[in-house]
C-alpha cells in the first residue's frame, strides 16, 4: 500500500513540475514575441529620428519629443521583463512616431502612414479650432496646425490621469503635471478657458479633472505597473523620465 502513495506522490509532483515548466516556456515564448514586436515599432521610430532634420521651431520640437520617446523606448525594452512591460516600451515608440508624424507635418511633407492608437487619445479629443486665453498672466494658444506661434505639439492622451486634447500648443501646459505627476489648482480653470464650447473635446472640466473615463486604462498593464502614472506609457523608473530630457520648449512656466 505504501508502495502505491509513494507512487502517486512522485506522479503528482512530477505532473506539477512540467505544468510549471510548460507554464514557464509559454510565458518566455509570450515575452519573446512581445520585445520582437516592440523593437519593430522603436526600429520604425528610430530610423525616423535620424533622417529627417528639422526645418522650422514647430518640427524642431516635435523632433526633440520623438527623440526622447526613442530613448525612453529602449530603455523600457531593455528592462521588459513581462509581456506587459514590453507593450509599455511599444506604447512609448507609438507616441514618438506621432511626433515624427507631427514634425512632417510642420514642414508640409507627407505624413506617412496611419499610426495606431495610444491609450486615452479617444476620450482625449482634439484641438479644432484656433483659441488664444490669457491664463496667470501670459497669453496660451491652442491650434490645430503648427506655426510659429504654436510650436509645441502633443498627441493627445492622459497626463497625470487627465485628458489633454491633441493639438498645437504655444506652451507645454501640461507640462507641470507630466513633472510632478499631479496638477495643480489652476488647471481646471485653465481647460475651461480653452476648450469650453470646442467642438473637438467633447467633454467639460468635470470629466477633465475627474479624468473622463480614466477605468478604459488596460488592467494588465496598470497591474503590471502598480497604477497608472502621468500618461500613457509615462512611468518615473524608465518611461516618460518625468523633466529628464523632455524639453518641449515653452520656457518657463508656472505650475497651474
Amino acid at each position: 500500500m505504501l508502495w502505491w502513495l509513494t507512487l502517486i506522490l512522485l506522479v503528482s509532483v512530477g505532473a506539477l513540475l512540467y505544468l510549471r515548466a510548460d507554464q514557464n516556456r509559454r510565458n518566455a515564448r509570450e515575452l519573446e514575441e512581445a520585445q520582437a514586436d516592440a523593437r519593430v515599432t522603436i526600429e520604425r521610430l528610430g530610423g525616423q529620428v535620424y533622417q529627417l532634420s528639422p526645418r522650422n521651431e514647430a518640427a524642431r520640437q516635435a523632433l526633440a519629443d520623438a527623440s526622447e520617446r526613442y530613448n525612453a523606448a529602449g530603455g523600457q525594452i531593455d528592462r521588459a521583463g513581462s509581456p506587459a512591460r514590453a507593450r509599455l516600451a511599444k506604447q512609448s515608440a507609438v507616441e514618438g512616431l506621432y511626433y515624427i508624424r507631427a514634425a512632417r507635418t510642420a514642414m508640409n511633407m507627407d505624413p506617412g502612414p496611419p499610426i495606431p492608437a495610444i491609450d486615452g487619445q479617444d476620450i482625449a479629443g482634439q484641438v479644432d479650432e484656433k483659441r488664444t486665453i490669457a491664463h496667470n498672466g501670459r497669453t496660451v494658444t491652442a491650434s490645430p496646425t503648427p506655426s510659429a506661434g504654436t510650436p509645441n505639439y502633443f498627441p493627445g492622451g492622459r497626463v497625470a490621469g487627465r485628458p489633454v486634447p491633441a493639438g498645437w500648443y504655444s506652451e507645454p501646459w501640461w507640462k507641470p503635471a507630466l513633472i510632478a505627476g499631479a496638477w495643480g489648482a489652476g488647471s481646471v480653470l485653465l481647460f475651461t478657458t480653452l476648450f469650453a464650447g470646442m467642438g473637438g473635446v467633447g467633454y467639460d472640466a468635470q470629466a477633465f479633472e475627474d479624468g473622463s473615463g480614466e477605468a478604459a486604462i488596460d488592467q494588465n498593464l496598470a497591474d503590471d505597473q502598480g497604477g497608472y502614472d502621468a500618461d500613457p506609457g509615462f512611468d518615473n523608473n524608465g518611461g516618460y523620465e518625468h523633466g529628464s530630457g523632455f524639453d518641449s520648449g515653452g520656457g518657463g512656466f508656472d505650475a497651474f
